[in-house]
């Protein structure tokens, strides 16, 4: 699906879509429970969030077949999963989930009674065991959140060892919180992390908003107009909410009451940001920068590249379409912000890629093509219509 993008002013409210990272482990800890795996997200739902709901419905079908989407979470939560299970597990993935690395977090399974085999699908066998995992935190932490969530439900009492410094930490804070909110205790310790055995799942836990998706609409009143979002926990642990002091940082008018937040566009100057915990703002950061005045360096970038995208090259190739001059040495982004053009950009069948053409090109006076629109249901199928809604202009392209 293709859709042409106008320029626009933009004036509005938009209400704050369930958080993703929260949805996914609330419906691990409800299967874990023994109650329906439901995210608990209402009416919303998204391809990442159904992926995970659907995987831990047909564990508990008995089936040993599993489709993971193109979901990262789905897929790396449910490996140390169905290994406390215990069986022999088939995972499969769409996409480029296939490619992103797991080897780690294989390795640290297999010393405790399970073996895993990579090919065009991730094949587990055996059943895990507690006892002292040692894992880097540095490349993923979804490695370290996926073995918080399945390790208080095993016999023994279990130690995960951080062998390297742990990235993104906030969403293992997230996983930590939801945990906790079942029932289950996780002790931080000068090491990592002591899990005790035989803890008991119990609660009814609800997502947030999400910061990450809201950011989208955020830097969309930044830079054009007047936008509020509402439903968001303003002292949240998600580190996404990073957004609010990078929007204060380039000079927008940010006013936050209660559960809302309110952005309207303003003379925005560069800034500086650190990726290393909010590694999914950067796109959206970028146009942001792209919209100010002087040099935007975004440092901390390395892992993007494995993200759906290589989001480090889409980020570029996005924003030298629209006639804006980025480059990376591979750890650091920098925006030489300049008035954007009319063009076509394909989202590179990512999410993140797709929202952030659509903000943008509210900046143009010509029309803008986003090729492969259909990207933003990964994460949100609503976008387009909450993107009209504030006064975003979009048509079929």
């Amino acid at each position: 699906m293709n859709v042409k993008i106008s320029g626009a002013n933009v004036l509005g409210e938009v209400k704050a879509i369930p958080s993703k990272s929260y949805a996914h482990r609330i419906s691990i800890c409800n299967f874990l429970a023994g109650k329906t795996p439901t995210a608990n997200c209402g009416q919303f739902t998204s391809k990442d969030i159904t992926a995970t709901e659907q995987c831990l419905k047909d564990i508990a079908e008995g089936k040993f077949e599993l489709d993971c989407g193109e979901s990262g979470s789905t897929l790396r939560f449910l490996i140390p999963l169905c290994a406390s299970i215990g069986g022999k597990f088939s995972l499969i993935g769409h996409g480029k989930l296939m490619e992103r690395p797991n080897e780690e977090l294989f390795n640290a399974l297999k010393g405790h009674g399970v073996t895993a085999e990579k090919t065009d699908r991730i094949i587990l066998n055996g059943k895990l065991t507690g006892g002292e995992f040692k894992i880097r935190g540095d490349i993923s932490s979804q490695y370290v959140s996926g073995l918080l969530m399945a390790l208080p439900s095993l016999k023994e009492d279990s130690k995960i060892v951080l062998i390297a410094p742990l990235a993104s930490s906030p969403y293992v804070d997230i996983t930590i919180e939801v945990l906790s909110n079942f029932g289950i205790k996780i002790e931080k310790t000068d090491y990592g992390f002591f899990i005790k055995g035989n803890q008991v799942y119990s609660g009814e836990v609800y997502p947030e908003g999400d910061w990450s998706n809201s950011a989208f609409f955020l830097v969309l009143g930044a830079i054009s107009g007047d936008v509020t979002v509402s439903g968001l926990n303003l002292n949240s642990v998600q580190g996404d909410r990073a957004i609010l002091d990078i929007l204060k940082q380039s000079g927008a008018l940010v006013q936050c009451e209660k559960n809302s937040v309110r952005v309207q566009k303003s003379a925005l100057s560069h800034f500086t940001m650190d990726a290393e915990n909010c590694p999914d703002l950067v796109p959206i950061a970028s146009v942001l920068g792209a919209n100010a005045d002087g040099v935007t360096v975004i440092n901390n970038v390395e892992r993007l590249k494995i993200k759906e995208s290589d989001r480090i090259q889409t980020t570029i190739d996005m924003l030298s379409r629209f006639g804006v001059r980025a480059e990376s040495d591979g750890h650091s982004l920098k925006i030489y912000g300049g008035k954007a053009k009319g063009c076509e950009v394909d989202s590179h069948n990512d999410h993140r890629i797709a929202m952030s053409v659509a903000v943008m090109a509210t900046r143009v006076e010509e029309h803008t093509v986003l090729t492969d629109a259909k990207a933003v249901e990964k994460s949100y199928p609503t976008f387009f219509e909450d993107f009209i809604s504030v006064g975003g202009r979009v048509t079929n392209g």
